[in-house]
C-alpha cells in the first residue's frame, strides 16, 4: 500500500494591535491551521492573553508600517505557506475546506490563492460595489511571495500561478459610522503623506474628479446601489475618502510652499547658525 503524501502545511500569520474585541473570533477560524502566530505592536489591552489561548507562537515588534510588518510575521512562520489574516476577519466555514481540499489532495500546483473578501457592515453582509468580491490573495508559499504596495493597502505579490478559490473570507469591518470615519481619516493621512514624498505636487483636477468618479465606480459600474442604503453609504464614504486623501496632498503642498516663502535660503530657516 503507498503512503499518502503528507500535506504542505499552513501558518496562519495575524498582525494585531489592541484587538481584543475582535481577535477570538479570528483566531477561533485558524485552529485548523498547523500553526498560528500572532505579531503584536506591544498591545495596552488584552490582546496578547487572549492570544495565548491559541497560540504560543506571539511576538513582538514595533510597527514597520502594514507592508513592513506583514513581511516580518512572514520571517517568524515555520512553514511553507503562508495564510496572512487581519484580526477583524475570519476563515468562513466553505473557505477552511476549500483550503484543505486544495492541500489533501497532493502538492498544490500553484504558489498563491486568492478568494473573495465579504464585508458585514452596519448589521448586513455586502454583496455588490467596490467591496464584493474584492478578491484578496493571502494564501502563498513564503518562498515566491511577499507583502508590496502603498501604505496603508498593502498586497501580496507572488512569482507564480495563482488561483481563485470561490468561498469567502469574511469582514467585520467597521463598528459603526463613526469608527468608519475615523478610519478614513486615518488612512487618507498615511495615503497622503505616501504620495506627498512621491510626488509633493498638488493638482486641483484630482479633487475635482477623482472623489465623483470613484462615486460613479462604486454605486453605478459595481452595481453598488443594489445594497440599497447601505450601498449609497458606502460609496458616498470611498467617495469622501479620496477627497479627504487629495485634499491632504494639497495641504502638504501648500505648507511646503509656505514654508520656502518664509525660508527661501536653507541657511536662513530656523536652527541655522550664523556665520
Amino acid at each position: 500500500m503507498t503512503t499518502p503524501t503528507p500535506r504542505e502545511r499552513i501558518s496562519a500569520c495575524v498582525i494585531v494591535f489592541n484587538e481584543e474585541k475582535k481577535i477570538r473570533r479570528c483566531l477561533e477560524s485558524l485552529t485548523w491551521c498547523d500553526e498560528i502566530v500572532v505579531l503584536d505592536s506591544f498591545s495596552t489591552d488584552n490582546t496578547v492573553e487572549i492570544c495565548r489561548e491559541y497560540t504560543d507562537r506571539i511576538f513582538l515588534h514595533v510597527w514597520l508600517g502594514y507592508v513592513g510588518q506583514r513581511n516580518k510575521v512572514r520571517t517568524l512562520a515555520r512553514y511553507n505557506w503562508i495564510l496572512n489574516i487581519d484580526s477583524d476577519e475570519e476563515i468562513s466555514p466553505g473557505l477552511r475546506d476549500e483550503i484543505l481540499a486544495e492541500f489533501d489532495s497532493g502538492t498544490p500546483q500553484h504558489l498563491g490563492y486568492e478568494f473573495p473578501r465579504q464585508v458585514y457592515y452596519l448589521g448586513k453582509w455586502i454583496h455588490h460595489g467596490e467591496w464584493y468580491p474584492d478578491a484578496k490573495l493571502r494564501l502563498f508559499h513564503k518562498d515566491f511571495g511577499r507583502s508590496e504596495g502603498e501604505e496603508p493597502h498593502d498586497k501580496v505579490v507572488v512569482n507564480g500561478p495563482i488561483k481563485r478559490l470561490k468561498n469567502p473570507l469574511w469582514h467585520y469591518t467597521y463598528d459603526d459610522l463613526r469608527d468608519h470615519l475615523d478610519t478614513l481619516d486615518r488612512f487618507s493621512t498615511i495615503s497622503a503623506r505616501q504620495k506627498f514624498v512621491q510626488d509633493p505636487r498638488a493638482r486641483p483636477m484630482d479633487l475635482l474628479t477623482r472623489p465623483p468618479l470613484r462615486f460613479l465606480k462604486g454605486y453605478i459600474l459595481k452595481h453598488g446601489f443594489l445594497d440599497g442604503w447601505h450601498g449609497l453609504i458606502i460609496a458616498i464614504t470611498s467617495s469622501f475618502g479620496v477627497f479627504m486623501k487629495y485634499a491632504k496632498l494639497w495641504e502638504l503642498a501648500l505648507r511646503k510652499k509656505q514654508a520656502f516663502r518664509q525660508f527661501p535660503d536653507p541657511g536662513t530657516g530656523p536652527g541655522s547658525q550664523a556665520s
